[in-house]
């Protein structure tokens, strides 16, 4: 069995099944033993205490996927909290009155929605900025900033960020940088090797993998505000159960040859999109030609399973289209083994910017002539 210090010059591959792994040393069991305890036995002066002592601080099953998200990450030290809201949630509580937050502005609606209507009420400036033009982030970072939050490829227009340029102005400004990296998952986009300060997962969606369980991370190098970040998930509340630590971990185990078969599936369906009369325009960095195909092709291992169309028409025709899907099931989420569409301009509500004829497809692990057929026929209604 590797240890953890053997395991940070192997394929990622192989880190995904051996990272935070170890055999059970009273049963010799190769399942990561469930920890549910919420509490522990400590000194009677528990300031003394060098153990465990409340589930909601930490617990040895979340620990041991606090290891494997790390090294996936490439060496950060990660904190597990039960959504990825929640981590967002105790990212913006860094944050003091006054402070300038620079959100691309394509950011998922609803962590768009906690800086902007939440942050605003603690009195938070945020300013939406289209960071996949150079020019727009130069004029913003111009200026001090705070937090500068990037997300790529991005929710749902999928625009691919130069996360390099962007963190190195985001630091010269004074500011952080995070970068949601939900879509890209830590086999696709390396955020801290490019100079970020956190990186974002919905463990809700690839890492876990099967539309069973909610979890979201941080991670970071930066020792100081992860002992922050820790102190803030205890006392916000967002510490995630054992048994969701315990899912997670062995989502991870499987999560290469899982993302493999999506991205592969994935640039299929978005060649096939691409050429169809019925579709106006198919966003998936993958396409020659995507706006950002080529800082995604030198910043990604591969181009994702996450692409959204637009189709020609209005919105009562992109929810006919939907609506005649038969392996595609409209549901909110993605990253499982199910392949799910979403009429996300109806999910985001009133104040939605996304277009109104506009589908996201996460891509499954069904068959992708199967996937095609389907589409095919819900587009020539």
């Amino acid at each position: 069995m590797f240890m953890t210090t053997q395991l940070t010059n192997l394929h990622i591959e192989t880190l995904a099944v051996h990272a935070g792994f170890h055999i059970d040393p009273q049963t010799k069991s190769l399942s990561q033993p469930i920890h549910m305890a919420t509490t522990f036995e400590h000194p009677a002066d528990s300031a003394l205490n060098d153990g465990y002592l409340y589930q909601r601080y930490t617990n040895p099953t979340q620990e041991q996927l606090e290891i494997a998200l790390g090294l996936l990450e490439g060496g950060g030290e990660a904190l597990f909290f039960a959504t990825g809201l929640a981590a967002a949630a105790a990212m913006l509580h860094t944050l003091k009155p006054g402070d300038r937050v620079i959100l691309a502005d394509d950011t998922y609606f609803a962590i768009r929605k906690l800086f902007v209507d939440e942050g605003g009420r603690m009195g938070l400036r945020c300013e939406l900025v289209d960071l996949t033009d150079h020019s727009a982030v130069q004029t913003a970072l111009m200026q001090p900033a705070a937090l500068v939050w990037m997300e790529t490829p991005s929710n749902p227009l999928i625009k691919v960020t130069d996360v390099e340029y962007v963190a190195k102005l985001a630091k010269a400004a004074g500011a952080k940088s995070v970068v949601d990296a939900t879509f890209a998952t830590p086999i696709l986009l390396k955020p801290l090797a490019l100079g970020v300060d956190v990186v974002l997962h919905s463990t809700t969606k690839y890492l876990s993998g099967h539309s069973d369980n909610m979890g979201g991370s941080l991670i970071t190098r930066d020792a100081a505000l992860r002992a922050r970040l820790f102190e803030l998930r205890k006392l916000l509340g967002g510490t995630a159960s054992p048994f969701a630590a315990w899912l997670t971990l062995r989502g991870i185990r499987t999560l290469p040859c899982r993302l493999a078969w999506h991205c592969d599936s994935a640039e299929k369906i978005a060649a096939f999109l691409a050429s169809h009369m019925g579709v106006e325009k198919t966003h998936y960095p993958g396409l020659p030609s995507h706006a950002g195909h080529e800082i995604a092709a030198r910043q990604m291992q591969r181009f994702g399973g996450m692409l959204s169309l637009q189709v020609k028409g209005d919105r009562t025709r992109a929810i006919l289209v939907a609506s005649r899907l038969r392996l595609f099931t409209n549901a909110t989420s993605l990253g499982s083994t199910e392949s799910l569409v979403e009429h996300r301009q109806s999910v985001e509500g009133p104040t939605s910017t996304t277009p109104d004829n506009l589908l996201r497809l996460s891509v499954g692990l069904e068959h992708v002539d199967d996937l095609i057929a389907d589409l095919a026929q819900a587009l020539a209604a």
